[in-house]
Formats: C-alpha cells, sequence, structure tokens
C-alpha cells in the first residue's frame, strides 16, 4: 500500500523539466523500449507529464524501476514512491510532477494506458512481439 504522505510537487517550471529530463534520459540509458510522454497539465492535476515505457523482461524492468528512484533520490534529492517491484510486470514510481509506469510489453498491450490519458493525443502501443520459434528446415 502507498504512503499517506503526499509526493513533493515544484512549483517551478524548472524543476519538472529537469525532472522530466532525468526521467528521460534514465529510460533511455537503460535501454527502455517504447517510451512516450504524455504532457497533463491543463488535462489533470495529478502530474505535469506521464511517461510510459516497456522493458524486455521483469528483470529489466525491475532494474529500470530502481535505478530510476536512486537517481531522482540523489540527483535532485527527491523520495519517489514506488509500487509493484516484487513482480515487475507493472511498476508505478510516483515522482511528484511525473508518474513513470514501466512494464512488460503483454501487460502494457494489455492496459493500454496511452490511449486512456493521452485523450486521443498519444500512438496507440506497440503491438506485442511474436516470439513463436520458426519450425526447423528439414
Amino acid at each position: 500500500m502507498a504512503s499517506a504522505s503526499p509526493s513533493y510537487r515544484a512549483s517551478e517550471p524548472e524543476e519538472v523539466a529537469a525532472l522530466h529530463a532525468l526521467v528521460m534520459t534514465s529510460l533511455d540509458d537503460d535501454q527502455a523500449v517504447e517510451t512516450i510522454s504524455i504532457p497533463l497539465a491543463g488535462k489533470s492535476t495529478i502530474a505535469d507529464y506521464m511517461v510510459i515505457a516497456s522493458g524486455r523482461s521483469t528483470r529489466q524492468v525491475a532494474s529500470m524501476a530502481q535505478k530510476l528512484v536512486e537517481k531522482i533520490k540523489a540527483e535532485l534529492g527527491r523520495i519517489a514512491r514506488i509500487e509493484g517491484l516484487p513482480t515487475a510486470d507493472w511498476v508505478l514510481i510516483d515522482a511528484g510532477d511525473v508518474i513513470v509506469h514501466l512494464f512488460r510489453p503483454e501487460v502494457r498491450s494489455f492496459y493500454n494506458l496511452e490511449r486512456m490519458w493521452a485523450f486521443g493525443d498519444a500512438p496507440t502501443p506497440p503491438a506485442v512481439p511474436d516470439v513463436t520459434p520458426e519450425a526447423p528446415e528439414a
């Protein structure tokens, strides 16, 4: 269950931009797949950005989430809340101004958050790649 204490929200646009840039850079460095950023300012009061990305496995999703939370604390002095780490199918990171959803591709496709939160502005989620092994040649 999430902590009852509210997440830190910045009043300065520069702080929000720095947090958003840190999130995007960290996910890129960790080779996140199909990363999208949905601006929520003016659409919702929960955050200024929602970032959605996929990892290739539960191990990669968990690793990206842990590294991101550590970077946010080390570089910006913020405590980000994290949910879903034990199973790492869908990990939510609440950093106040930026909310990050990290998924395994199958779970991301099922929930389709891009469509729900983009209000028609975001692309559809990536298709889950077919990983059916090829038949051996005779």
